[in-house]
């Protein structure tokens, strides 16, 4: 049963989560909830586990031990192909360095999710040409990924994770090899656009100013939330 309009149940929720790479164990016993039109910074450390907990979550990887649920579906039990459609539809994602393809010009980067959905090619490029004046970078529509700055690969990125309207987008990292300037930028775009949206956001960031975005915080330490709390 989906929670769609239910602020008092959380859309995604991880419980007791355990996961080791290799020898390292990235998460132990970490739990989160995150409300639909939340956002929610992960905060902490490198090697805290802030990235392994965020893959978790999207059902990128799936965890060793504890439970994923998200809208009443266990989503670390749901078959590849599900979690598939789950990222083409209803999840965003964002990574430090944007992951444009670079043989695409910044429209077609952001028209992609929607062609890979059905759209035709002539409205996927005007929905895509929407989302790209929305991040205010309309004007680099027929640049490639190597002609944009740092911020512009971003805002290009975070148009792509928002174009097909998802209930959540994971943003890892999404300011992390940027300036203050553009920082600034991408997140005033970020949080805008999701509460004009209604979008929820998981933030991962090791920056105390990105996090102050969010609604609430919680911070990791050694695989386990340490603490958590209102942000500032």
């Amino acid at each position: 049963m989906s929670n769609q309009g239910d602020t008092s149940v959380p859309l995604l929720a991880a419980r007791d989560l355990a996961k080791t790479h290799g020898r390292t164990r990235a998460l132990s016993g970490a739990s989160a909830e995150l409300r639909a039109g939340e956002i929610l910074a992960v905060t902490g450390t490198s090697g805290s586990g802030k990235s392994t907990l965020l893959h978790c979550l999207a059902g990128i990887v799936r965890p060793d031990e504890g439970t994923v649920t998200y809208a009443g579906e266990r989503l670390d039990e749901l078959p590849e192909k599900r979690l598939s459609e789950l990222r083409r539809t209803e999840f965003g994602v964002v990574f430090q360095f944007g992951q444009l393809i670079p043989e695409l010009t910044a429209l077609d980067n952001v028209a992609l999710p929607l062609l890979l959905a059905g759209a035709s090619r002539t409205d996927a490029r005007a929905t895509a040409g929407e989302w790209l004046e929305r991040f205010g970078v309309r004007g680099q529509g027929e640049s490639r990924p190597g002609e944009l700055s740092g911020g512009q690969s971003q805002r290009v990125a975070l148009a792509r994770a928002l174009v097909t309207g998802p209930r959540i987008v994971f943003a890892d990292e999404p300011t992390g090899a940027l300036d203050s300037l553009a920082s600034e930028q991408v997140m005033t775009a970020l949080v805008g656009t999701a509460r004009e949206s209604g979008t929820a956001v998981l933030l991962i960031t090791h920056d105390a100013q990105v996090a102050a975005y969010a609604d609430r915080e919680i911070r990791l330490t050694d695989g386990t939330v340490a603490t958590a709390g209102v942000a500032a």
